[in-house]
């Protein structure tokens, strides 16, 4: 368990996950506009290294977690060609908008959203052949769970792809991150979105989540084997895999 169970949107007094679906439904109708140019575009090339990492497994179902407007899934439908794709989110501003993009592509015969809570999936067990999500896992109430969860839900044999926002680790990257984290994305984000608290938010969980060796701890102990991980872009971003 890490410290980030503490951090939440808005105030300590209410729940955190009803904060984080109220979050998200307030900045969906900014979100992709700021999660590109925020990370300058390269952030589609994060999404199509790690759904990359699951080709050789063929899976004909999946889950993206935390899949806000979809664009993890829209990308892994193109590329991994599956029978069935569900992307759950606690937001139903955020899906709105990932149905409306899917229903453009034509592609929703293929992904259909469902609002899940991820600490308490409605899947049966061994469900799905791969699962995955990107700049999602850092806000779950508990991590430790909802791996579990997704462990869970996952076929024996079953593979993990997770892409996240990490700190970097080596100098001067680490230092000019941290700049750009606590200055630029916290007072653009506010004005873009004009939610006074969310990028403030979601920079505070970046800096407590655990990446490296210490989530591949996490990992193993949620049930996964064959952990590893890359780190993108000069450590910015991290790119996990596992197999269930």
């Amino acid at each position: 368990m890490y410290g980030q169970e503490e951090i939440k949107p808005y105030d300590n007094n209410g729940e955190k996950s009803k904060q984080v679906e109220h979050m998200f439904d307030q900045i969906a109708h900014t979100y992709d506009l700021l999660n590109h140019r925020l990370s300058w575009g390269i952030d589609k090339g994060w999404r199509r290294k790690a759904v990359a990492q699951l080709v050789p497994s063929h899976p004909s179902s999946i889950l993206d977690i935390a899949t806000g407007t979809g664009d993890f899934a829209i990308l892994s439908a193109k590329t991994l060609k599956p029978q069935r794709l569900v992307g759950a989110d606690i937001s139903e501003g955020m899906m709105d908008i990932g149905r409306q993009k899917v229903k453009a592509m034509g592609l929703d015969d293929v992904i259909k959203f469902q609002r899940e809570d991820c600490m308490s999936l409605s899947f049966p067990d061994n469900t799905f052949d791969a699962v995955t999500s990107a700049f999602g896992i850092r806000n779950f109430s508990s991590l430790d769970k909802g791996l579990a969860e997704i462990c869970r839900v996952l076929k024996p044999g079953g593979c993990l792809s997770i892409v996240e926002l990490t700190r970097p680790v080596s100098f001067p990257m680490r230092q000019l991150f941290t700049v750009y984290s606590h200055t630029i994305l916290p007072v653009y984000g506010r004005i873009v979105s004009r939610d006074n608290k969310a990028y403030d938010y979601l920079t505070a969980t970046l800096e407590v989540f655990p990446q490296g060796e210490e989530m591949m701890n996490i990992l193993r102990k949620a049930g996964f084997s064959e952990c590893k991980f890359k780190r993108l872009t000069f450590g910015i971003c991290t790119m996990y895999y596992a197999v269930k």
